[in-house]
């Protein structure tokens, strides 16, 4: 079984990385929608020293995120704020697709904003659920039909050099279908880097839905349940997660779960009971890998929550 963390700035330490590797760390994420390969040769270097084996890179794909702020936006509810041209940068898809009314989740939900007027250039909204907005967030549009294009200029760019870089996987964000797969697949191969396994994210309905095609076309499938609770109900995910774990099961495919597996160790250096009990229960349901997000990459604890992690699922092994 595998165990991935996310290198960020709080595990971005050789000292700190191979004691994550000590832990049972066999992997790492490295998440690209927050800058491109070309400019993190300082941390390939240390994932090199601490002897991080297996690398997978986590590209734009079409998701939705917000730009990039000047610093952390605190928004409270029942404040207006823009979303487009004099305002927070989106993208201009997101821009022309919806309509007021819309509910817009960001950050993984933590944040909810109401389109109150679709400019022609930007949303004018209404905060509905407050907090602090960092940059590069995730933005979903629940319902909304948003078209976006499977790679962006920068993901090609990444693939071209991803091979010399040591990336081992390709993680792309927000699979529709099974063309999503298939261009993906080309643009390895254009790249010379056809070997380079490819893991699906399911995020979204669409996913849920086409996973019978794509499911041969793919080296791993990612149960990603930040933006996927965003697509339902949030009571309603734990049942499609399991539906997801049986189908790839049925069908002989390896899946990952992932998102918020030790959210509470952002801050704590011990998890709570019902994150241990979704890890061992990730791991009975027959999960081949699991990955840290935010625990890692920004938490307090990485290498306490790689302990956990790790020493959680062997049991359940």
């Amino acid at each position: 079984m595998d165990f991935y963390g996310t290198i960020g700035p709080a595990c971005a330490d050789v000292k700190l990385l191979q004691q994550m590797v000590e832990a049972g760390m066999t992997g790492i994420r490295m998440n690209l929608s927050h800058g491109p390969l070309a400019v993190h040769k300082d941390w390939l270097a240390l994932l090199r020293k601490a002897g991080v084996k297996k690398l997978l890179i986590d590209l734009q794909g079409p998701e939705l995120r917000i730009g990039r702020l000047p610093q952390p936006l605190s928004l409270t509810a029942g404040q207006t704020v823009r979303l487009g041209a004099q305002g927070i940068h989106c993208p201009a898809a997101l821009v022309h697709s919806v309509q007021p009314g819309q509910t817009l989740l960001l950050d993984d939900g933590k944040l909810l904003a109401r389109v109150d007027t679709a400019e022609p250039e930007a949303l004018v909204c209404t905060v509905v659920r407050g907090g602090v907005l960092q940059s590069r967030k995730s933005l979903a549009a629940p319902g909304a039909d948003i078209q976006m294009p499977t790679l962006t200029a920068e993901d090609k760019e990444n693939l071209a050099i991803a091979a010399n870089c040591g990336v081992t996987g390709v993680m792309l964000p927000f699979v529709r279908g099974a063309e999503d797969i298939r261009s993906l697949r080309q643009a390895l191969a254009e790249a010379g880097a056809p070997q380079l396994k490819i893991l699906a994210k399911i995020e979204n309905l669409a996913g849920v839905q086409a996973l019978p095609e794509f499911l041969p076309l793919v080296d791993e499938v990612v149960i990603a349940r930040g933006d996927l609770g965003n697509a339902m109900p949030l009571w309603e995910l734990p049942r499609c997660q399991k539906q997801l774990s049986a189908a790839c099961r049925a069908a002989g495919v390896p899946f990952m779960v992932v998102t918020q597996m030790l959210d509470s160790m952002h801050t704590r250096a011990v998890p709570t009971r019902a994150e241990v009990s979704d890890i061992y229960n990730a791991v009975l349901d027959g999960a081949s890998s699991l990955m840290l997000t935010g625990e890692t990459a920004a938490g307090q604890y990485p290498v306490q929550a790689m302990e956990y992690l790790v020493r959680t699922a062997r049991t359940a092994m």
